[in-house]
This record gives C-alpha cells, sequence and structure tokens, in this order.
C-alpha cells in the first residue's frame, strides 16, 4: 500500500460524491439552514424552552379567577398580559373547554401567614401551544406572588438563605444555554454521523457492484482502497463543521477555540468512521452494515456520555472558553483510541484483501 494509491482513491470518492446529488443536496440543505440559523434558533429553542418565545406575545389572555380573593388576584391584574374574570370554578372550567378562555386559576382561601402551604389549581387547555405561552407567563406572576408569601412568613426561617449574586447580563441565559449546551455540539458532530455512515455505503457498493476483482487486478491494494474511502469521508468532517461554526459567527454567534474543537471531532470523527468500516467488512451487506453499526453507536454514545469529561461538555466549555489545557489530554486520548480502532480495522482489511485475492487467483486457475 502506497500513499499515492490512498490518495487517488480519496480523490475517486470525492468526485463521485460531489457527482452524487442526494449528497450534495443534503450538504445545501444544511448549509443554507445554518445561513438563517438565527430563525431556525429561535424555533428551536422554542420546543426547548417556552421563555424563549413568551416576551414575543403582545396578546392579553382571558384569565378566569376562583377561589377567595389574594394579592395574586391583583398581581394579574396589574400586569398587561391578562384579562382577569372572577367567577366561579365551575363556570370557569366549561368557559376554558369551550375556548372562551385561555386559563383558569383557583385559589383556596388560605391566610397568606398561615402554618400551612397556600396550594394554586392552575387549569389550561391540552396539547396547545398558547397554552405554553400563557402557563409561562402566569408562571411569572406566580413567582412574584410567591416572593411575597416568603416576605410574609420570613420571620419562620431560622437560617437566612444562600444570596447568589447572577450578573445583570444574564438574562438570556436560557437562549445561550441552548445554543451552547446542545445546538453547537449537535452540529459540529452532525458530519461524524453522516460520515461514518457514508463509509459503509462506500465500502459496500463494492461488493454490491462486484468491481472489487477490477480493483484487485490493479496495482492498488485492498488496503489502499480502504483506507482512500476513509480518508475521502474523513476530509469531509473538519470541512462542513468548520463552515457550521463560521455560518454561526456570521449570524453573530462567537464560538471560541474553532480549531481545538475541529481537531476533537476530526479524532471522534475518526474513530466512528473506522467503526463503520469494520462493520462493513464484515457484513459486506448495506442493510445489515448499517443496522448493526446504528445499534453499536447507540450503545457507544450511552457508555461515552456516563463519563464527566464526554465529546458534548468538552465541545462546549471549549466554545464558550471554559476549559484549560487538560482538554490536549482528552484529544491525546481520543486519537489514541482512533490509532488502536486504524491498527485493527488495518488488519482486518488485509485479511479480508488477502482471502479476496486468493479466492480470485483460484478461480483464475
Amino acid at each position: 500500500m502506497t500513499l499515492r494509491h490512498v490518495a487517488l482513491i480519496a480523490r475517486k470518492e470525492l468526485r463521485g460524491l460531489a457527482r452524487e446529488r442526494t449528497i450534495v443536496f443534503a450538504v445545501l440543505l444544511q448549509l443554507f439552514i445554518a445561513m438563517f440559523s438565527s430563525f431556525l434558533m429561535v424555533g428551536l429553542a422554542t420546543l426547548y424552552d417556552p421563555d424563549a418565545v413568551a416576551g414575543f406575545s403582545s396578546t392579553r389572555y382571558a384569565v378566569g379567577y376562583a377561589g377567595s380573593d389574594s394579592a395574586l388576584r391583583e398581581l394579574l391584574e396589574a400586569g398587561r398580559d391578562f384579562r382577569v374574570y372572577p367567577m366561579d370554578l365551575s363556570t370557569a372550567v366549561a368557559a376554558l373547554k369551550e375556548r372562551t378562555l385561555n386559563a383558569v386559576i383557583w385559589v383556596p382561601a388560605t391566610p397568606p401567614d398561615a402554618a400551612e402551604p397556600v396550594t394554586i389549581t392552575l387549569y389550561t387547555v391540552q396539547n396547545d401551544i398558547q397554552a405554553s405561552v400563557v402557563t409561562v407567563k402566569i408562571k411569572g406572576v406566580l413567582v412574584d406572588y410567591e416572593q411575597e408569601l416568603r416576605a410574609v412568613r420570613a420571620d419562620r426561617l431560622t437560617e437566612q438563605p444562600v444570596a447568589v449574586a447572577v450578573p445583570a447580563s444574564a438574562g438570556g441565559e436560557n437562549f445561550y444555554e441552548f445554543v451552547f449546551g446542545l445546538l453547537i455540539p449537535l452540529l459540529v458532530f452532525m458530519p461524524a454521523i453522516i460520515s461514518a455512515a457514508l463509509i459503509i455505503d462506500l465500502i459496500c457498493e463494492e461488493y454490491q457492484h462486484g468491481t472489487l476483482e477490477t480493483l484487485m487486478a490493479t496495482p492498488v491494494t485492498f488496503g489502499a482502497m480502504l483506507w482512500g474511502k476513509v480518508a475521502a469521508c474523513l476530509a469531509l468532517v473538519p470541512v462542513q463543521a468548520g463552515a457550521w461554526l463560521l455560518l454561526l459567527a456570521a449570524n453573530g454567534i462567537a464560538v471560541e477555540n474553532a480549531v481545538p474543537i475541529l481537531l476533537h471531532v476530526t479524532a471522534g470523527s475518526l474513530a466512528l468512521i473506522l467503526i463503520g468500516a469494520l462493520c462493513a467488512l464484515h457484513y459486506r451487506e448495506r442493510t445489515a452494515a448499517q443496522f448493526i453499526f446504528s445499534t453499536g453507536i447507540v450503545v457507544v454514545v450511552l457508555v461515552v456520555l456516563a463519563l464527566p469529561a464526554n465529546p458534548l461538555n468538552l465541545i462546549v466549555l471549549l466554545a464558550i472558553g471554559a476549559i484549560g489545557a487538560e482538554h490536549w489530554l482528552i484529544l491525546a486520548a481520543t486519537a489514541g483510541g482512533a490509532a488502536l480502532l486504524a491498527c485493527l480495522t488495518g488488519r482486518y482489511a488485509d485479511r479480508v484483501g488477502g482471502m479476496r485475492r486468493d479466492r480470485i487467483l483460484q478461480e483464475q486457475r
């Protein structure tokens, strides 16, 4: 096996991928979505945290108030988000079912300074997006009411609570928690999953199309064929992940340590690609190899995520610049694991290639 043959196979596969319309359209679709990632993140943040869209709503919602008068009613009426209608509980619930009310609150006749807790019941419409927004807005009022109850019952405290100083700039912490804690790790590892699945298709199609016999008749060895395909799949990972990071930066999201992130993702991607290559070499049939690979990856991901320094946490810490030089040790460990997989894959490929060549020679005789 020579590097020239590996490079030749890699260029051939990359040219083939460039002509594959499905893959090209998939990559272009990812880039198109990333170009409008601001809109994408608003939509996804809605699913992650309804607070993200509560501030965009200017509608005044009709709320039925049942039970005893309290400071909660005054807080609801003082805000600009609700129109409060005092009524009986049964009448209010019936109106909620007919969608003439957006929510119903029932407050018991428990004095603020009573020994027992104040249990408030909230009725909303099930499986309704508007109900999520209403619930978030009412939650803010309930938090204010809770603070008033705490002030009334403050004399019962035996110890002073610990004061937490929250920075004034942390008002959008939920949004940035979503972006850096969930979106960025998923974006940079998405090309790794795609490339690992792609290597299975590239290897299995050689068996299914019967082109291995032609390949074995050339100076290109079976190992060179395998490593050329691995190199082609691996080359796509930093390009796609880097494009994601650049487009996020163009949308005003600054990501720290972009180069170390790409190095970690590339090393982890190499391990996934080699696992996919082993599955393809063993099963030689696309459906079976993809099924075993997908099942195995689920197990591997669950085990890896159980570690404190798992890849997702590492990417988050790198993206916000909250990790020191110890991440290079993790990178070295990941690269070492990928090297062991590379040795195993190379030996298995030599064994499969030797058996294949011997069978071809026997058939020629």
